[in-house]
């Protein structure tokens, strides 16, 4: 599989489309969420063209009351068919204190591991994916830069990011289009900084 020229090839396709192709050169796709803004979106567009894709949840437990309204009444409103993966340790037994290591501190590694990294490899081991469906975009960080619509992990999981080259405002006019609403009250613990790598996309490997 030449990556480089299927991304060439998908670069004036649509979200839709390259969906469509995910699909059909998958035997066993997901999608991750974690309902932050404009998650909606990859939702949308990958429950139009395969209902029943199970979706992945990674919830850290420490979202806002309003991003778990967002995600309840999209799982309802679009029949997603969803996997919710919560951290091993609740944030009350693993902090009592609730209180989120400094970014720069020794324990946040440790803490993103838990809250993050540690689920999500269990969902992605559980699950086994060949094709994963992502909402990452170019701009949002040095790492996704990188990327491209078509990306081969590590973990031979093929990643796609139908809105890869999308602008916010392209993405507020397709939620208009299809009355969708958007979340922007959602809190990420590991990141803090909006352009800070939240982890995912550097380890995951669901054969371990």
């Amino acid at each position: 599989m030449n990556i480089q020229e299927i991304n060439k090839q998908l670069r004036s396709s649509t979200p839709r489309e390259i969906i469509e192709w995910g699909i059909k050169n998958a035997k066993k796709p997901v999608v991750t969420t974690n309902f932050r803004p404009y998650e909606v979106n990859i939702l949308h567009a990958c429950v139009s063209v395969e209902k029943d894709i199970p979706v992945i949840w990674c919830d850290t437990g420490y979202n806002t009351s309003y991003t778990y309204k967002h995600g309840e009444k999209l799982i309802k409103d679009l029949g997603i068919n969803i996997f919710l993966y919560t951290p091993q340790e609740t944030a009350k037994y693993r902090d009592p204190s609730s209180v989120i290591p400094d970014v720069d501190s020794p324990l946040h590694k440790e803490f993103t591991e838990q809250v993050k990294l540690e689920p999500f490899r269990r969902a992605m081991k559980e699950h086994q994916p060949d094709v994963w469906f992502t909402n990452l975009r170019k701009g949002q960080t040095a790492l996704r830069d990188s990327l491209d619509i078509v990306s081969m992990g590590n973990d031979g999981v093929l990643k796609i990011a139908p809105f890869y080259y999308w602008t916010d405002e392209e993405l507020d006019v397709y939620l208009e289009k299809y009355e969708l609403e958007n979340e922007f009250r959602y809190f990420d613990p590991t990141k803090v900084l909006e352009n800070r790598e939240c982890g995912l996309h550097i380890v995951a490997d669901p054969q371990k």
